[in-house]
């Protein structure tokens, strides 16, 4: 496939990113039924706008609750099922639920494995490419997948490992920046 039949697409966290978390003693978790899991408000709206910009979207989550015991696999597919109805424009959803120890899979974050495998999955142009989310290792995972990064910021009570390329307060906030900077280089070197 040449590059310029490649699409642009937009890698999503899951949690923190288009649904709550829950937050304990400042560090995120998941929702740990089908009811708790909530869209943040907007996002709907936000993936459409991102769609309407040409832009194929992928949700890249590890879900290592699910490696570990703690989680039924059916009830983290049913919230993907949930989500698939609410956001149609989500194109693939990759999922990870190695719980980390040991030997780290490719594919869970902060790897690129799951980015890697949907962009060669739905022809991909990483070069385009942005990934969101609101924990450090989406951040690396996009820096080492080559895609840019926005962060949405809730101050956890974590690091991060490198700076991402902007940093936002909302989802809608981070899709906003991306169509601005889209915009911007569309218009070329003349444009604002």
């Amino acid at each position: 496939m040449s590059t310029s039949s490649l699409r642009p697409a937009v890698f999503l966290d899951r949690d923190g990113t288009l649904n709550v978390q829950v937050i304990r003693d400042g560090k995120p978790y998941p929702p740990a039924t089908l009811e708790a899991f909530q869209l943040f408000p907007g996002v709907p709206e936000a993936c459409r706008a991102l769609r309407h910009a040409g832009f194929a979207l992928v949700v890249a989550t590890n879900q290592p609750d699910v490696g570990r015991g703690a989680q039924r696999r059916e009830v983290v597919e049913a919230m993907h099922a949930r989500l698939l109805a609410l956001v149609p424009e989500i194109e693939r959803i990759e999922v990870c639920y190695d719980p980390g120890r040991g030997e780290t899979s490719r594919r869970r974050k902060p790897e690129p494995g799951m980015l890697l495998d949907a962009a060669a999955a739905l022809g991909l142009d990483l070069a385009r490419s942005w990934m969101v989310g609101d924990r450090w290792r989406d951040i690396e995972c996009g820096q080492r997948a080559g895609v840019r990064t926005v962060h949405i910021d809730f101050g956890y009570t974590e690091t991060m490992s490198a700076p991402p390329d902007f940093v936002v307060g909302s989802f809608a906030e981070a899709v906003d920046r991306i169509l601005k900077v889209t915009r911007r280089q569309d218009a070329g070197p003349t444009g604002n």
